[in-house]
């Protein structure tokens, strides 16, 4: 009897265990959650460290940045809300494809080898690459980094074209301020990222540092998706499309650069090449 009881209490215990799991796998392939204000929430993956697209304010500990008011009002145009994730940046494609994240918004350069991973939205910033080296260093051209020690942020556009220099040696560096931060300390010779992120340092350090910008290297910036989320980007698009239509990207942009957005930027990825006039609607 007490066996057969304790069968029946098990078996009775595994099917709501399966029931349970059961639900809980339906609610994983959900992109996005809900608020309990009953609007999606977008969970938006970052690498906090890219400033000025997205850093922490130093007295606040809040998230800022050009990238961080861009999703806010891409957001509100969705009526949705924004939950925001800290992430390493090589770890926000892989956050993606595991649903860890829904968007990745981190200053990302749109590429055809990203795009075989991801999808992307728009072009949203026009950017280029620089190197950054001390104001007193003989570096003054591309030829002179043959044979140097060079910080890079891994898993970036300029972790790659440094390892193209004849003979340099890299240092990888999580976060773009680690690797200027190595710059600063003396261990090594230069430092390749991205030239709006090379000029806002060096407005913070006059004299201490110099600029060169990487010729031909003209890249855009957009917010990354799962390969399965069209809908997501989609969305995502059609916001942008009316903030550059109502002025809204246009004042974000004089905010973080005292400049206006490019106004002829491309407005969709093929998959191999950026296509300029295309609508987004």
């Amino acid at each position: 009897m007490f066996t057969q009881k304790m069968k029946k209490i098990m078996l009775t215990g595994m099917a709501v265990l399966a029931m349970g799991a059961l639900v809980a796998g339906c609610g994983s392939d959900s992109n996005s959650g809900q608020a309990a204000n009953g609007k999606q929430v977008i969970k938006v993956g970052t690498n906090a460290t890219f400033v000025p697209f997205e850093f922490k304010d130093e007295s606040s500990q809040d998230l800022t940045g050009f990238d961080i008011d861009m999703v806010k009002a891409i957001a509100k145009k969705m009526n949705a809300d924004v939950q925001f994730k800290n992430v390493a940046f090589d770890a926000l494609i892989p956050s993606l494809g595991n649903k860890d994240i829904d968007m990745a918004a981190s200053g990302m350069t749109i590429t055809k080898a990203r795009s075989e991973k991801v999808l992307f939205a728009a072009p949203y910033y026009e950017s280029g690459m620089a190197v950054v080296v001390k104001g007193n260093s003989p570096i003054n051209t591309l030829e002179d980094l043959q044979g140097k020690n060079i910080s890079v942020q891994m898993g970036t556009t300029g972790a790659d074209l440094a390892g193209k220099i004849a003979n340099a040696t890299l240092k990888q560096f999580d976060h773009s301020s680690d690797a200027l931060l190595e710059l600063n300390k003396g261990g090594v010779d230069a430092a390749v990222l991205d030239l709006p992120v090379a000029q806002y340092y060096a407005s913070k350090h006059q004299g201490d540092v110099k600029v060169i910008p990487y010729p031909n290297t003209k890249e855009y910036f957009g917010f990354a998706f799962a390969k399965n989320n069209k809908e997501l980007q989609e969305a995502v698009n059609k916001a942008l499309a009316e903030m550059k239509k109502d002025g809204e990207l246009n004042a974000i942009y004089q905010k973080w650069f005292k400049t206006d957005a490019t106004a002829d930027m491309p407005t969709e990825w093929s998959g191999n090449c950026l296509n300029q006039g295309k609508s987004l609607n």
